[in-house]
C-alpha cells in the first residue's frame, strides 16, 4: 500500500493506493472523511452507508484522479455540490 499526503489548493488530503490486478485501488480522503475513489467503488453501497463520495474511472495514479471526470456521486456528495461531469479535483475541493 502507498500512502501520500496531497495538498490541493491549500487543502490537505490523504491518498491511498493499493496494488491490485488489473489496476490499483485508489482513494483520496478529505479531512471530514469524504472521499474520491476509482472504479472499484460501489457507489450504491457507499450511498446506502450515507458516505460522502464521488467516483472516477480509468485512473492509475492520483494525478489521473484529479483530472478524471466524476461519473457517479452519493446523495451526501451531491448535497455538498459535487456533480457528475466535474473533475476529481473540483469534487475534492467541494469536500
Amino acid at each position: 500500500m502507498i500512502f501520500e499526503t496531497l495538498e490541493i489548493d491549500g487543502k490537505m488530503f490523504d491518498a491511498y493506493s493499493i496494488s491490485l490486478k488489473p489496476a490499483p485501488f485508489l482513494l483520496i480522503r478529505s479531512a471530514d472523511k469524504s472521499f474520491l475513489a476509482c472504479g472499484f467503488l460501489d457507489i450504491a453501497a457507499a450511498d446506502n452507508l450515507n458516505a460522502c463520495a464521488a467516483k472516477v474511472k480509468g485512473v492509475k495514479t492520483f494525478d489521473d484522479m484529479l483530472k478524471a471526470e466524476v461519473i457517479a456521486v452519493t446523495k451526501e456528495a451531491e448535497a455538498k455540490g459535487v456533480k457528475v461531469g466535474m473533475t476529481g479535483k473540483e469534487a475534492l475541493l467541494k469536500f
